[in-house]
């Protein structure tokens, strides 16, 4: 599947869905989908939906996110399924970028035991392509704590993690905390990091 998004605007009329719109005025062949932003003003004469046109609703925009797609090789059914897959992603996108704006999304693991020796603790690297402010974000403050700069400049920083006391129920358990980094420039997040701390505590079951 080949994808595109558009730099210029495109007045989305309804005309353009018709075949091979795609490939004639972009040179992509075969499957693909391009994703443009302009007015939107689809008349009744254009529209393919018929109910709409029973309800004499015609669709206008200021401004809209449009997508088309040519796929080949698929039945009506596979389709709809495709169509409907495609909106679930879109909105799984906008409901991300609600809450995370452009921030980069990352993940990183840390294990740590509640029995006093050097594996209490633990240490996750970051790396932040500009200055940045820190913000943690951890619930489980009972259970370890998270030392990290306030501030840390482009580069990588470390994060420490120890272990406080033994969860319940006792055996590895995980927990997540969160950390933010925050553009010194703009103060918009630019990274959001997911840490899931594997907490190993010793098992209170006597050995055979």
């Amino acid at each position: 599947m080949k994808t595109q998004l558009l730099e210029q605007e495109i007045k989305y009329e309804g005309w353009q869905l018709s075949p091979h719109w795609i490939y004639k005025n972009f040179k992509m062949q075969g499957d693909a989908t391009v994703a443009f932003i302009g007015e939107c003003e689809v008349k009744l004469t254009e529209m393919v939906d018929i109910e709409d046109v029973i309800n004499n609703e015609p669709i206008y925009s200021k401004s809209m996110l449009s997508f088309i797609s040519e796929q080949f090789n698929i039945g009506l059914v596979e389709g709809v399924f495709r169509q409907r897959l495609l909106i679930c992603v879109i909105k799984e996108a906008l409901e991300n970028y609600h809450e995370n704006g452009l921030a980069v999304l990352e993940t990183a693991e840390a294990i740590v035991l509640a029995d006093g020796s050097c594996a209490q603790q633990d240490t996750i690297y970051i790396s932040t392509d500009e200055d940045v402010s820190i913000n943690i974000e951890n619930e489980y403050t009972d259970l370890f704590e998270v030392i990290a700069p306030l501030e840390a400049e482009k580069g990588t920083f470390e994060v420490v993690i120890n272990a406080i006391q033994d969860p319940e129920p006792s055996g590895a358990t995980e927990y997540d905390f969160i950390i933010k980094l925050y553009s010194q420039v703009t103060n918009e997040m630019v990274k959001k990091v997911t840490c899931t701390v594997t907490f190993q505590a010793p098992s209170s079951t006597p050995e055979d």
